[in-house]
This record gives C-alpha cells, sequence and structure tokens, in this order.
C-alpha cells in the first residue's frame, strides 16, 4: 500500500474514522511490530475479530486525535486525564515521515495544558527507541499476558516542563 504524501493534520477522532483507525492498527502491529513479536503474539495483540462497533466506541471514549493528509488517516493516538498514551500507531506506508513526532507532540501539549507533571505509557519493543529518542524514560521491562499469551512491554514515562505564567 503506497499513501500519497501531503499536508498532515492532527484532529480529533470521529466516528466515522472507525474503520481507518482500526486497518491502520492492524497494519502497524501485524506489518511494523512483526520484527520484534512472534505470530502468536501479534495474533493475541491484534486477533482479526475486533469488532469493529466496540473499537468504535473506545476511540470514541478516549481522547483520541488521528494524524490526516488529504482525508487519509496515517496514524491516531490517545491522552487520558493523568497523561497516559494508551495507543499511537502509524500505518506501516506511511513511516518515516514524523507522523508519531506530530501525533507525541499533540499529547505533549495537552498533557501540559491541563496540568499533567509526566507522561507515561507503556510501550512495546518495536516502539519504545522512539520513545527514548523523544525524552522517555524506562521505568520497568514487563511481562504481559493478553488473551493466553505472554508478550514484554516498557513502562516509560517523560516528566514534562510546566509552563508557568507570570502575572
Amino acid at each position: 500500500m503506497t499513501l500519497a504524501k501531503g499536508p498532515l493534520s492532527i484532529r480529533h477522532y470521529d466516528t466515522g474514522d472507525g474503520a481507518a483507525t482500526l486497518r491502520v492498527f492492524r497494519r502497524a502491529v501485524h506489518t511494523t511490530a512483526a520484527k520484534d513479536y512472534s505470530q502468536a503474539q501479534i495474533e493475541a495483540w491484534c486477533p482479526s475479530n475486533i469488532d469493529l462497533a466496540d473499537w468504535e466506541r473506545k476511540r470514541a471514549d478516549r481522547n483520541t486525535v488521528v494524524a490526516d493528509s488529504r482525508g487519509t488517516v496515517l496514524g491516531f493516538t490517545d491522552l487520558d486525564q493523568n497523561g497516559y498514551i494508551d495507543m499511537m500507531f502509524v500505518d506501516p506506508a506511511a513511516s518515516r515521515r514524523g507522523i508519531a513526532t506530530r501525533l507525541l507532540q499533540w499529547a505533549t501539549e495537552q498533557a501540559v495544558k491541563s496540568g499533567t507533571e509526566v507522561l507515561r505509557t507503556n510501550a512495546s519493543i518495536t516502539a519504545r527507541p522512539f520513545f527514548l529518542a523523544a525524552g522517555f524514560v524506562d521505568d520497568e521491562e514487563q511481562l504481559v499476558v493478553v488473551r493466553g499469551v505472554a508478550m514484554s512491554n516498557h513502562a516509560m514515562s517523560k516528566p514534562l516542563e510546566q509552563t508557568v505564567a507570570f502575572m
């Protein structure tokens, strides 16, 4: 799959983005993460029977944004009120274009605006180098069990500098 290059915008998730974000998630896990995880782990992490309506509800219930280029969703992320990034995925056909960096920039800005002091995530083995390069530190390697299959990820955090307004 080749995606046309164009201007990138970060916008709030819309219910019409469900199928596109699920496609990005599937492609990222089954293609990008496949170099670091076994087929059994990939299938447990991203099974083929994910219910689209359930996926759409979860994305809409979370503070989710998408990276959009000319109407095509190339990536997405979310951020909860405590500064936790649960999901950040970019379509493999759009990798190395700064999309994850833009998504993380959005998350950082939102966290700072809300007064959050630390960003946190549980990064996959695949995503860990990106988060390290962005200033996150490893808090601990974790062994998680998903649908009965064990896999490793990394609890990571990044302290945020707060902007102080002077009156």
